[in-house]
């Protein structure tokens, strides 16, 4: 059974899965060549700082996220 409510408008969507998200990455990067890397994922720690200082200065640092 289902119940309807004024407020299931504004209920928001459950979190977006691993597969959704790698989804959505592929379709950035084939449709407008956006590559969307997280930094974790990144091996090389000379390539992951030369990133990371790349979006420092395009978008700010980033906040610290405590755990």
């Amino acid at each position: 059974m289902t119940l309807r409510s004024p407020l299931g408008r504004v209920q928001t969507r459950p979190p977006t899965s691993a597969l959704e998200l790698h989804a959505l990455r592929q379709a950035a990067w084939q449709k407008q060549g956006i590559a969307m890397i997280a930094v974790a994922d990144i091996a090389d720690d000379w390539l992951r700082q030369a990133i990371t200082n790349e979006a420092d200065r395009l978008y700010g640092r980033r906040r610290e996220v405590s755990p």
